[in-house]
């Protein structure tokens, strides 16, 4: 079996790392960028600059793309040009609707597209421990399953589009907690009590947790390097809310945290970390969270 990997970056470089690490299958990636090619290649992994090469020669092709665009032209690509029988894996966080119109052109064409995205940022990603959530047909999920354990820990959520409405489900969630921590922190700097006192006496209670120990660090720090960008977040809550208006439901809370990532994006601070919202509330409350360590 030969394995494609497509999108060589935050998320998708440690991503294909595991696999060439842990599958023993030869695995060709692409990314726009050389840099990220190079990095891929000292770390074991073939690599190749035209990712036709990919949808023509792989029987699974795995992609991690930041835009329904370029999932969608990918994906129509990997159809065209590849066999009956591919397994094609969007690891990306896509639309459901998108989704669905996707699966039922690759099984015109005789494969099978799982949608299967990932939570857990950067460093689940490095750890090989990211939360997987996939849905499409049974019988192609469990010929990658074991594929997919070298990155995470992979569910069958159902039928087709059924792993992209779990990933908006965790992201509203996870947004919501996010923006929650942001606000906390941003009242306990205005108080004045000590943030990394507040961190050690409140982590191991109901508001800890892995997000909680990953990003409350980089607030007090103020380390808004990107884990998980804003961007990337905000265009799951955009997803989210889209799906709602056809489910013909409203989503409050939601709306809060598109409303902070709104103002990340109008104010130039989208491609920073999640916990950059912490900006948002320094400045609706006059304080200053943290400091650069």
């Amino acid at each position: 079996m030969k394995i494609g990997f497509l999108g060589l970056g935050v998320m998708g470089l440690p991503m294909a790392k595991n696999v060439v690490k842990k599958c023993g299958c030869p695995v060709l990636g692409y990314d726009v960028a050389e840099a990220r090619l190079a990095e891929f290649k000292e770390l074991g992994g073939e690599t190749t600059s035209d990712p036709d090469e990919i949808y023509r020669t792989c029987d699974v092709v795995m992609q991690i793309l930041p835009t329904h665009p370029i999932i969608i032209h990918s994906v129509e690509r990997a159809v065209e040009l590849g066999k009956p029988g591919n397994v094609i894996v969007d690891l990306s966080s896509t639309a459901p609707d998108i989704v669905l119109e996707l699966h039922e052109k690759a099984q015109a064409a005789g494969m099978f597209l799982l949608d299967c995205p990932v939570s857990g940022g950067n460093p689940m990603a490095e750890a090989g421990t990211l939360a997987m959530m996939c849905g499409g047909e049974r019988s192609a999920f469990e010929r990658v399953e074991d594929l997919l354990r070298t990155m995470g820990n992979p569910v069958y959520t159902g039928s087709s589009g059924s792993g992209s409405v779990t990933k908006l489900v965790n992201n509203m969630i996870g947004g919501a907690e996010l923006v929650a921590v942001c606000e906390g922190y941003a009242f306990a700097a205005k108080a004045g009590i000590d943030l990394q006192t507040t961190f050690e006496a409140t982590r191991c209670g109901f508001a800890g947790g892995p997000m909680y120990d990953n990003k409350v660090p980089k607030i007090i720090h103020r380390d808004y390097e990107p884990g998980g960008r804003v961007a990337v977040h905000r265009k799951d809550i955009l997803n989210a809310k889209h799906y709602a208006h056809k489910l013909g439901v409203d989503l409050p809370l939601t709306d809060v945290v598109l409303h902070v990532m709104d103002w990340m994006n109008d104010n130039g601070y989208i491609d920073e970390d999640q916990a950059a919202m912490v900006r948002y509330y320094e400045e609706k409350m006059g304080v200053t969270v943290g400091e650069k360590s």
